[in-house]
């Protein structure tokens, strides 16, 4: 129970279904979709879709997704890999020999073919209830209509609105400035674009009118991208990665997301006695940060398109979290993971959906950096991703770009599962922040039993780059001890992340949703 003198959100309970989402429309939406009849894949597609109309900058159909669903009659865990591949023509070597070192974040280099569309496509026809038209409705009412800009969106458009170029200007801005809180964003380009989606499916997208629109836009920018490129593009079912902590099960998608990051930071986190330390003090700050280090640097060794990676069994093994949980010095920050745990590897917008039926959806979809690449198609205004920047440039490494290949993934979405039942499909946002994000979460939740709206609403740190960002949550007294122990502390700009939940209570046939007050959203039942 929450302190009721003191600011915060109370969880939300429902017994029918449940959407927790980033922006409160979309899950009203999605809510809606389920008390028409229909199932919480068609309730989710609609809520992700009309996201890209709410949060432009974070999502939209130009984008990827990663998808788990548990299907009401039971408690298997499908994995739906919406990511998109490299154009045929992109190659590692002609962007050394033009003088790269690494790969561009942005520019058409970076972008990668969109694969939600396909993904959403697919999903509603194997698993949804109502048709794909059905779930794009909403999206084509609103593109056309008009949503007015919540206040963390509108912040994060402000921040990034010089990252928008040429045509993505006349689409993203308004009289060549990022929209006000309150004022009206409206994306008719788009309706029309979801409207020909709902008619003729993924091929409305892939192929024809749009599909030539992306890929004149592209040449025109210097891209190899090709009409071949888009029309064989296509999502791909996959078999879910899982590891335990403690009483808790937590599923992820194999490579190429970085849900096995996640995995092994609790691998690590298992071995610290987590549940002794402050879970708002420095000592728990610390050797998370270090565990993050060193998944991190387990990731960036591993992790690429799944049909390259050599060595998943070993980042996931015992043996391997033991080894690097060794590395830890309890006392002081470790300047760079690499160096320490060479030894150990010497070999080589957030939405889910509950609905009446125990059907769960745990779905996130992206356009990677804010506004993506900042370029769009000129005649629909499709802001292209720019997943590419996942990929690295250093010759021979699994990750290394290349033609039709997909680059290591940052977005993740997570189920947990308890004595064998999925309890909860649950997300995190923010870009690298996301594995550990989870591992914190299922940290939250299982060593301190927090429920859902508390393991989100509570302070977070994240180390990355040589920094470690920490949220004003954390006393000055924690600060100071960060600063001691070595680490180099920065408060960010932003809040860090964003995450939403619903923890299915079997024995009561109760819902319990949770959604990030760092976000403009909500959870919604009924």
């Amino acid at each position: 129970m929450r302190d009721f003198q003191l600011p915060g959100r109370s969880p939300v309970f429902a017994e029918n279904g449940m959407c927790a989402t980033s922006h409160p429309l979309a899950a009203k939406i999605a809510c809606q979709i389920l008390e028409a009849g229909g199932n919480a894949v068609d309730a989710a597609i609609a809520g992700a879709v009309v996201l890209g109309v709410c949060e432009p900058q974070m999502t939209g159909i130009g984008g990827d997704c990663f998808v788990l669903v548990k299907p009401a009659d039971g408690n298997d865990i499908i994995a739906l890999n919406g990511s998109g591949r490299a154009p045929a023509g992109l190659s590692a070597e002609i962007l050394r020999a033009d003088g790269h070192k690494t790969m561009p974040v942005g520019g058409v280099a970076s972008i990668t073919i969109p694969g939600a569309i396909d993904a959403f496509c697919r999903l509603s026809k194997d698993y949804g209830k109502m048709g794909l038209a059905g779930s794009l409705a909403p999206a084509i009412h609103y593109a056309t209509a008009g949503i007015p800009v919540a206040p963390r969106t509108q912040m994060d458009w402000r921040i990034a609105e010089d990252s928008l170029q040429g045509v993505a200007r006349d689409y993203y801005l308004i009289d060549g400035k990022a929209p006000e809180v309150g004022q009206i964003f409206r994306a008719p380009q788009q309706a029309e674009v979801l409207r020909s989606i709902a008619l003729d499916g993924r091929d409305a997208f892939y192929t024809g009118e749009v599909a030539q629109d992306m890929v004149d836009s592209l040449q025109a920018l210097g891209g190899t991208h090709t009409l071949d490129d888009f029309e064989t593009e296509t999502s791909a079912y996959t078999t879910p990665i899982s590891g335990t902590y403690k009483h808790l099960e937590l599923f992820e998608h194999p490579p190429n997301g970085q849900g096995a990051t996640a995995i092994l930071m609790n691998n690590i986190l298992g071995h610290c006695d987590i549940a002794s330390m402050d879970p708002f003090g420095s000592q728990r700050a610390h050797v998370e940060a270090e565990a993050a280090k060193l998944a991190y640097d387990a990731r960036n060794r591993f992790l690429s398109d799944a049909d390259y990676v050599g060595r998943l069994d070993h980042m996931l093994a015992a043996k391997t979290a033991e080894q690097l949980a060794a590395l830890i010095d309890p006392k002081r920050a470790m300047a760079a993971a690499a160096p320490l745990s060479e030894s150990v590897h010497k070999d080589t917008i957030y939405i889910t959906v509950v609905d009446r039926n125990r059907m769960a959806v745990s779905l996130i979809y992206s356009i990677f950096h804010s506004f993506g690449s900042g370029l769009a198609s000129d005649k629909f205004g499709i802001l292209f991703q720019n997943r590419g920047a996942g990929f690295t440039l250093n010759k021979g490494h699994p990750n290394e770009a290349a033609g039709g290949k997909r680059p290591m993934h940052t977005i993740i979405p997570g189920m947990l599962k308890q004595n064998g039942k999925v309890i909860m499909p649950f997300g995190v946002m923010g870009g690298a922040y996301q594995p550990n994000g989870h591992a914190r979460f299922v940290s939250n939740t299982a060593d301190f039993g927090m429920h859902p709206q508390a393991a989100i609403d509570a302070p977070r740190s994240f180390s990355d780059a040589g920094v470690m960002n920490i949220e004003r949550g954390y006393s000055a007294k924690v600060q100071q001890e960060l600063e001691a122990l070595g680490h180099t502390l920065s408060t960010p700009d932003t809040a860090i992340g964003g995450a939403q939940a619903i923890l299915i209570d079997w024995e009561r046939g109760v819902l319990q949703g949770a959604s990030d007050p760092r976000k403009d959203g909500c959870a919604l039942g009924y």
